[in-house]
C-alpha cells in the first residue's frame, strides 16, 4: 500500500535516491511504493519550482476556460504528450488534464474553475412548509437543484435530498 502523503523533504530525498539508483524506474517505484507518474511529477515540480514545488498545494488551482480548451486541443492535436501539456500550461497534474479531455470528449463545456459557493456547502434551518415550497419550486424548474439552492439560500444537497424524499413519498 502506498503512503498517502509525503512531506516536501521526503519527496526531495526520494528524488535524490532516484537519481543515484542502480535499478530501473519501475523497480525503484515499486520499492518505495509510489507510482512512476507521481515520481515524474515530483521531479518536474522540483526542477521547475525548487523545494517550494514539493511542499504541496495550498488548495485548488483555478484555470480559465481558455486555458482548459487550449490544453485539450493541443493534446488532441497529437503534437504533445500529456506530460508536455501539463508542463506547458502549468496544470497541477495529469489527472486534471485527463478530466478536461474526458469532459471535452463527452461534449461537456469546459467552464472556468470556480470556488464552491455557499449553496453547495452551507445550509440553514428550514420549516416543513419552507421545504415543501422549495421542493415544488425545484420540480417546477425541471429539478434544477443548483438554481433552487441559490434562490432559497439552502444547500444543494438539502434540496436534492428533500426532492428525493418527496418523490419517494408520492410514489408509495
Amino acid at each position: 500500500m502506498a503512503k498517502s502523503a509525503y512531506s516536501g523533504q521526503e519527496k526531495f530525498e526520494l528524488i535524490v535516491s532516484y537519481e543515484d539508483r542502480q535499478t530501473s524506474i519501475r523497480d525503484f517505484c515499486r520499492q518505495y511504493k509510489i507510482s512512476e507518474d507521481k515520481l515524474k511529477t515530483w521531479i518536474y515540480l522540483y526542477q521547475t519550482y525548487g523545494m517550494d514545488g514539493l511542499k504541496g498545494s495550498n488548495g485548488w488551482k483555478r484555470y480559465s476556460k481558455e486555458v482548459k480548451t487550449a490544453a485539450v486541443l493541443d493534446y488532441l492535436s497529437g503534437n504533445y504528450s500529456q506530460d508536455e501539456i501539463v508542463r506547458k500550461y502549468k496544470i497541477s497534474s495529469r489527472s486534471v488534464l485527463k478530466r478536461w479531455i474526458r469532459n471535452y470528449n463527452d461534449h461537456r463545456e469546459l467552464n472556468e474553475s470556480k470556488r464552491m459557493n455557499n449553496s453547495m456547502i452551507k445550509g440553514r434551518s428550514t420549516t416543513l412548509e419552507e421545504r415543501l415550497e422549495i421542493v415544488m419550486y425545484c420540480l417546477q424548474n425541471r429539478k434544477n437543484y443548483h438554481q433552487t439552492s441559490e434562490h432559497f439560500n439552502v444547500s444543494y444537497q438539502q434540496v436534492y435530498q428533500w426532492v428525493k424524499k418527496f418523490e419517494k413519498e408520492i410514489n408509495m
